[in-house]
């Protein structure tokens, strides 16, 4: 299962990375993530660096922690993490950045990795979760793009 969605954003692909790379602030954009803190001593994003996600599936719950790593980091262009459950990757994120003559096109993505359970949890739940996804990316794509448009209006 996988999906994504984009969104143009007028603001320079610095100022989206910024929030896009910053997992603390997770929690302001998400509707489904409360808050992210980095872990083992990362301060910020770099591949390989892990953090940790407070979820509250659906936006009501269950709610619980999951460990994530970062698997690309190209400022300015690509923002990847992948959720582990142990050591098992379960679901891959990421925001990809690209300039246009605007600003900046940003799409998010998830891919859930393949396996036995995932499988049947997709035949199960599949079409609604992907329904789910795709309107909390558009949701937390529409409130990153709130705060830097605002931060770059100068007009106020």
């Amino acid at each position: 299962m996988h999906d994504s969605v984009s969104m143009d954003m007028a603001a320079p692909p610095a100022a989206v990375w910024a929030l896009v790379s910053d997992v603390t602030r997770t929690g302001e954009f998400s509707p489904e993530t409360l808050e992210c803190r980095w872990m083992g001593g990362a301060t910020g994003p770099a591949t390989g660096a892990r953090f940790r996600g407070h979820v509250k599936r659906n936006g009501r719950g269950p709610m619980y922690w999951t460990v994530c790593v970062v698997d690309v980091c190209e400022p300015e262009r690509e923002f990847t993490f992948t959720v582990l459950a142990g050591s098992r990757r379960v679901n891959t994120w990421s925001y990809r950045l690209e300039a246009i003559d605007s600003g900046t096109r940003v799409t998010e993505s998830f891919r859930l990795a393949q396996s036995p359970v995932l499988s049947a949890y997709w035949a199960l739940f599949g079409r609604w979760r992907r329904r789910t996804n795709v309107r909390n990316m558009t949701i937390t794509l529409e409130r990153i793009r709130a705060v830097v448009e605002a931060e770059g209006d100068t007009s106020t």
